[in-house]
């Protein structure tokens, strides 16, 4: 199964990341988003991105101005029609992602290829508003972020997945220098389960009192060697999110993923993290950390 032209449906920062790669890659790629600004404002983000990554070297000036000739932002589902391989990376809520990849179902040919960026939820549990042939071309690939540098993708194959369909999209991922690994359809799939489990300790050293979020986050970069602490992770992909993928783990797996009273207050309070100004830190208009 060769794929060339390739689609992704949620403009927000993991799912343009992920058109980016491929963009990069040479790949023709469409992205889309249901709200029309939340599209066109990626395209700008990720020039960004590019110009970044050219200064520091990731890739060339060459590289980044292919990349922009190769993504093409698309308005209305309709324009996926002749898609070798759709990447759904829409909001994190099985409601949401069951219409999204039903309108895709019916709107792609029967040889292409589908895929979730889900992070938690269950490919089989997907799978189950496909038709039975597209169920076997319909897998999970969970990016992690920021998805132009991290090299990680979990391939998540559901209950009817065709092996030689895993087989080819684990191949794809690693011609556009990714490195997939095979994992279980268990919800919150391996690494997640991992990373929350940290955050979820993370929060609660808060909450006794033992640590800032800003010296829990310089410890695990210089102890741990990770490359970011986990509440500027937290602040970079929104802490409703991670609320949000601490309940399915919670229902899933019991009190050990129960999500963290100080966590619910600060989405609550609205302290979402890097886009709302303010989460586990502050930031100025700019973005940037204050």
């Amino acid at each position: 199964m060769a794929f060339n032209k390739i689609g992704v449906v949620g403009a927000g920062m993991m799912g343009s990341e992920i058109a980016l790669v491929f963009a990069l890659a040479g790949h023709p790629t469409l992205l889309s988003d249901q709200e029309r600004a939340s599209a066109d404002k990626a395209r700008d983000r990720l020039q960004g991105v590019l110009e970044r990554g050219v200064g520091r070297k990731f890739w060339t000036p060459e590289a980044a101005q292919g990349a922009l000739a190769n993504l093409r932002v698309v308005h209305g589902l309709e324009a996926y029609g002749d898609c070798d391989l759709v990447i759904e990376a829409v909001f994190e809520d099985i409601a949401v992602k069951h219409e999204v990849l039903a309108r895709l179902d019916a709107i792609l040919s029967p040889a292409a290829g589908l895929t979730s960026n889900t992070s938690s939820i269950p490919i089989s549990a997907l799978a189950a508003g496909l038709g039975e042939v597209r169920r076997a071309r319909f897998l999970g690939t969970h990016f992690f972020s920021p998805a132009s540098r991290m090299a990680l993708v979990e391939v998540i194959p559901g209950m009817d997945t065709d092996p030689a369909y895993a087989d080819s999209v684990s191949a794809i991922l690693t011609a556009i220098g990714k490195t997939p690994i095979r994992v279980k359809d268990v919800v919150g799939f391996a690494i997640n389960r991992l990373l929350h489990a940290l955050v979820i300790e993370a929060i609660r050293l808060v909450e006794e009192g033992v640590c800032t979020p800003a010296d829990i986050d310089l410890g695990c970069k210089l102890g741990l060697g990770h490359p970011i602490g986990p509440f500027e992770l937290l602040d970079n992909t929104a802490n409703s999110l991670s609320r949000d993928v601490h309940e399915i783990l919670y229902q899933a797996y019991g009190e050990r993923f129960l999500p963290r009273p100080l966590l619910r207050q600060m989405v609550a309070a609205g302290y979402n993290g890097r886009k709302a100004g303010r989460g586990w830190y502050r930031y100025g208009a700019d973005g940037k950390r204050l």
